[in-house]
């Protein structure tokens, strides 16, 4: 099943219909035309919905079990009724993807009636959608307020991972990451990140059907990477109650082992992380010295490579089931040599682990180039013969600019210079293509 549709999406594919569906109408004034803008293709814009914003009605989406409790009883709820009520109300949002309630159809009518007039069931708006020719679907999604993130489907054989965001741009202007490049506007809320989710079933068609089990068909969203715009630990709040409700069993019900949060090194976070959220954790690490990582990871400065490994080893979920991944970017002449590859190693040593090798995904500005294959394969083979798995990612979807650490929010998108962007990070001397930018060393 997954196969198959990883093969029909090659092809762009736009419905038009009404219900839970997004109605797609292309705008050609919507278009992206700045000609220093990535060339991209299958880009489809459509029209914001303004009746969407500014209803007055509480959004049921995001609220966590006990505050749908306390809304509903609220508006009139008989406490009695109340938690029956939570999980009929529950499971037609984040089991069937049901957003009218006159749906909702094991609900009496005047209480469907009751419903409809206190609360609304809305997400964030689909601007526009990408479709790779690897498959890969990149959708640019506008919240409330009009701001933009972007998020990611990767479809493959036996998994289909949605890359989701928790802030609108980062504070943590790591020098290698195109997201770094924009300032932080605002933390998404709860029901911005679980919406995310939603989505992207809506445009797979991966909700549970009329008279369906749970479980009949293969889940298209089968993992979550909370891997896209932003640092998760930063808002932390809302991405805890977002998650608790993507591994509710009683709606979307993914399992705690098939979502992963990547953090760049939030110390004081990241055991809290373990205990109240309890996923898989990814470190974005990227370099063994911190005189590189505090230029690569500027958050080192702060919580340098020896407090971040004393917090790993204290993670409550550590297990050699349960490895913690460390994700490193491959960085042409920064960080690929056979001394980084050992000292890695020697850095993590008694940490289950395993290592992500991700080959440096250029964008406009970028003041590094991906390493050679061969320097990759080298590192990846000392890293193994020490005993840790090294899985060289395969990038994805690059030719729509959604591949790893390439999202930014189109109306974000200003071209600064390699070198704008170096000085920006520390950098000093950045060597491109043989020639050389800046006053210090890269």
């Amino acid at each position: 099943m997954l196969t198959l549709a990883a093969a029909a999406l090659r092809a762009p594919v736009f419905m038009v219909s009404s219900g839970r569906k997004n109605t797609y109408m292309a705008r050609s004034e919507d278009m992206m035309t700045d000609p220093t803008a990535p060339i991209t293709q299958d880009v489809l814009t459509l029209p914001r919905n303004a009746a969407a914003e500014g209803s007055g009605k509480v959004n049921l989406v995001g609220l966590t079990r006990e505050a749908l409790r306390e809304v509903l009883i609220a508006a009139g709820t008989p406490e009695k009724q109340a938690k029956m009520r939570v999980g009929q109300v529950w499971q037609w949002i984040y089991q069937k993807g049901v957003r009218d309630f006159a749906e909702m159809t094991n609900l009496a009518k005047d209480y469907r009636a009751r419903l409809d007039a206190a609360f609304e069931i809305r997400l964030p708006e689909i601007v526009t959608k990408q479709v790779s020719d690897d498959g890969t679907r990149k959708y640019l999604v506008r919240i409330a307020g009009g701001h933009e993130v972007e998020i990611v489907y990767i479809p493959e054989t036996d998994r289909g991972t949605l890359c989701v965001s928790s802030q609108v741009g980062c504070t943590l202007t790591c020098s290698f990451c195109h997201t770094g490049t924009q300032k932080l506007v605002r933390n998404l809320t709860a029901g911005e990140i679980v919406g995310q989710i939603m989505l992207a079933r809506d445009d797979l068609d991966d909700w549970t059907r009329a008279g369906e089990g749970m479980g009949e068909r293969p889940r298209l969203v089968s993992n979550i990477v909370l891997m896209g715009m932003g640092e998760p630990l930063y808002n932390f709040d809302a991405v805890r109650d977002a998650m608790k409700i993507a591994m509710d069993g009683e709606g979307i019900s993914l399992s705690r082992r098939r979502i992963t949060l990547s953090t760049s090194g939030v110390v004081p976070e990241i055991f809290r992380a373990g205990e109240e959220i309890g996923c898989m954790l990814a470190i974005s690490f990227h370099a063994t010295t911190d005189e590189t990582r505090d230029k690569l990871v500027p958050i080192n400065k702060r919580w340098n490579i020896e407090a971040l490994l004393g917090a790993l080893k204290a993670y409550p979920k550590l297990s050699n089931s349960e490895r913690i991944t460390f994700e490193y970017v491959m960085l042409d002449g920064v960080n690929d040599t056979d001394d980084d590859a050992r000292r890695l190693v020697r850095l993590i040593g008694g940490i289950p682990a395993k290592i992500n090798l991700i080959p440096f995904n250029e964008w406009p500005g970028a003041p590094y180039k991906r390493s050679s294959p061969e320097r990759i394969k080298a590192f990846a083979n000392i890293i193994y013969k020490a005993g840790y798995a090294s899985p060289i990612r395969t990038p994805r979807g690059e030719d729509i600019m959604a591949a790893c650490g390439q999202l930014k929010s189109a109306t974000e998108r200003a071209r600064k210079s390699r070198a704008e962007i170096a000085a920006e990070a520390g950098l000093g001397e950045v060597r491109i293509g043989g020639y050389v930018t800046g006053a210090g060393g890269a």
